[in-house]
């Protein structure tokens, strides 16, 4: 097989897409799955809230550090190689986090899981980009982010029925047969490529930023309880923002080099994208943390019946994503830009209004609805200004800092709202005090909301006509 000549229609373009669709469905179905089951491997383990913060945030961290490395190295030792070692690796953690026997094995194996998931993140889309013909690289990205749409969507029910009827554990041993598909995929029909020109890898901008994130995140979630003038949160803040520091100092002297090349930010657009990016995923972040923990844990809903509550806004997305696009490319994207966020924050607000008799079709359907509605409105023109605010040569690099600043978002958000909210310890175990803390969280969300519509407002004036991208996944 040659590489980017496959057609959608053979028997190895289908075995391509299948490799690629199974790898980024595990990592799309961890995002959902893991923060249903929450509240039942919090009572396996004995988890503290901060637990539950890091087994959410463990993940997250060395995804969002190593995920530009993670496409550097495809592109140097081959996109087929890289990816099926992060489909291995992740596979291999996934089994240890199904076999944790308490909540500091579960961390680390969910570190180790994100480190493979920024090797297959990128991977599965460079393995499309790079192996189909030209002529039918747009359909065939199409088709993965449908499918990849419905493995998201089918996730909170394919996980909360595993929860509920066998164990928590089971959600992570689900990701072994799907690893052993796509290897044999992409083994069987996926062609070998590299670019022809590959940087310097930015090894120690990655350890830097890894390191930064990981001093602001644990400085975040041990102040709820350890409190901000404690000795190891003031250790956590100097090391985190030390690294920070020395990460923007060490890529502004590696220039074109660097994993996160300065020159991007000479653009004024791009540098406000980013921060409306962080702004408006810490937002989804947050809401995605606390919701199905509530609705288990003060409404009494099984784990299916919380997965659903997140069903609406993906098959909003699903389903309205591409006129979304069309729209932003008629009129440019800051309008979308601007009243997206707001929609969506009115959807969080409805949601404060949830309580422990609530019922799905009445409290919880409509501000997950009027929250996908807004969600809907922004994710495809947010695409298109992020690559329309930097040159063709850029727009790899640029798609990939844009993808890192949405996990970085989550992130942050699901490290600072139990602090801002005052929840902290076994407290979510608590009704009285989870119900408060959520209402709180729902409102800050909305707040970040907001702040992004003001955002875009003032500083986002990219032309009508700018490049209109699908949503992004996972």
């Amino acid at each position: 097989m040659v590489s980017g000549s496959l057609r959608l229609g053979s028997g190895p373009g289908r075995g391509a897409l299948l490799a690629a669709t199974l790898a980024s469905g595990m990592a799309f179905l961890d995002a959902t799955i893991v923060n249903v089951a929450l509240p039942h491997l919090g009572v396996s383990l004995g988890a503290s809230l901060a637990g539950l913060q890091w087994t959410v945030n463990g993940y997250m961290l060395t995804l969002a550090a190593f995920v530009l490395l993670g496409g550097s190295l495809g592109d140097r030792y081959g996109r087929r190689r890289v990816f099926v070692v992060g489909v291995f690796w992740f596979s291999a953690t996934s089994v240890l986090c199904g076999f944790a026997l308490n909540v500091e094995w579960l961390i680390g194996a969910r570190v180790l899981q994100g480190l493979g998931a920024a090797l297959l993140v990128p991977g599965s889309l460079a393995l499309i980009q790079s192996s189909f013909h030209p002529d039918e690289r747009g359909k065939a990205i199409g088709a993965w982010t449908g499918l990849s749409g419905v493995a998201t969507a089918a996730g909170p029910f394919i996980g909360g029925w595993l929860i509920d009827a066998i164990s928590w554990r089971a959600i992570f041993f689900l990701n072994v047969p799907l690893a052993l598909v796509a290897v044999f995929a992409a083994a069987r029909w996926v062609p070998e490529s590299r670019a022809p020109r590959v940087q310097r890898f930015d090894v120690a901008g990655a350890l830097l930023a890894a390191t930064g994130l990981a001093g602001i995140t644990y400085a975040l979630i041990q102040s709820a309880g350890h409190g901000l003038r404690s000795l190891p949160v003031a250790l956590s803040v100097a090391v985190g923002v030390g690294a920070a520091v020395a990460f923007v100092l060490l890529e502004r002297r590696r220039g074109p080099a660097a994993m996160l090349p300065p020159s991007l930010f000479a653009s004024r657009m791009f540098s406000a994208l980013n921060i409306y990016t962080v702004s408006i995923y810490a937002a989804l972040g947050g809401l995605s943390f606390f919701l199905v923990v509530f609705l288990q844990n003060v409404a009494g809903f099984s784990a299916v019946g919380a997965g659903a509550s997140i069903l609406p806004t993906t098959l909003l997305m699903l389903a309205g994503s591409s006129w979304s696009g069309a729209l932003a490319s008629r009129i440019g994207p800051r309008p979308q830009l601007t009243v997206g966020p707001l929609v969506a924050a009115v959807g969080l607000l409805l949601l404060r209004r949830i309580g422990a008799d609530a019922n799905f079709w009445t409290d919880v359907l409509p501000g997950t609805v009027v929250f996908g509605a807004g969600l809907t409105l922004l994710v495809a023109p947010l695409t298109a200004a992020v690559l329309g605010a930097v040159s063709d040569e850029h727009s790899g690099i640029a798609s990939g800092v844009n993808n890192a600043a949405a996990r970085a978002g989550g992130l942050l958000a699901v490290a600072a709202l139990p602090l801002l909210v005052g929840l902290s310890g076994t407290g979510y175990e608590h009704p009285d005090q989870l119900a408060a803390g959520f209402r709180g969280a729902m409102a800050w969300c909305a707040g970040l909301l907001a702040a992004g519509a003001v955002l875009a407002l003032v500083l986002v004036h990219p032309r009508p006509g700018a490049r209109i991208a699908g949503a992004r996944a996972g």
